[in-house]
């Protein structure tokens, strides 16, 4: 699955390597996560930063929650499933998109071509 085919996507976490497959994901995925505890809570925002040690239970992912409270540390060991619900704000902004969208621009004549990020907000 590339990393444009992930919004939606949902795993449920039955192996340690499946785990850590889809926590790495996670990582590099550009959007929104929603991860369900073995306990049946969740927390739903953005992977910042992860710590991949020697078991899962010293393996953790860290996330700026959606409800905008104090970032959270969730464990390896209890991640029970992991959704990737939000839009991946990077997918299809490889350079090679830009230098696309540009060729075309000017192949059609276009001058002064600008393409500007997309408003985020």
């Amino acid at each position: 699955m590339s990393k444009e085919d992930l919004q939606g996507a949902a795993y449920q976490m039955v192996s340690e390597t499946e785990v850590l497959e889809a926590l790495e994901k996670a990582f590099d995925y550009r959007g929104d996560v929603t991860i369900t505890r073995r306990d049946g809570s969740f927390v739903e925002g953005y992977i910042f930063d992860r710590w991949t040690g020697p078991t899962l239970e010293s393996s953790y992912v860290r996330l700026f929650p959606k409800n905008g409270e104090q970032k959270i540390a969730v464990p390896y060991s209890d991640v029970g499933s992991l959704e990737f619900t939000g839009r991946d704000t990077a997918a299809g902004k490889s350079w090679e998109a830009w230098m696309k969208k540009y060729v075309e621009k000017k192949l059609a004549g276009e001058k002064n071509i600008e393409i500007l990020p997309e408003d985020l907000g």
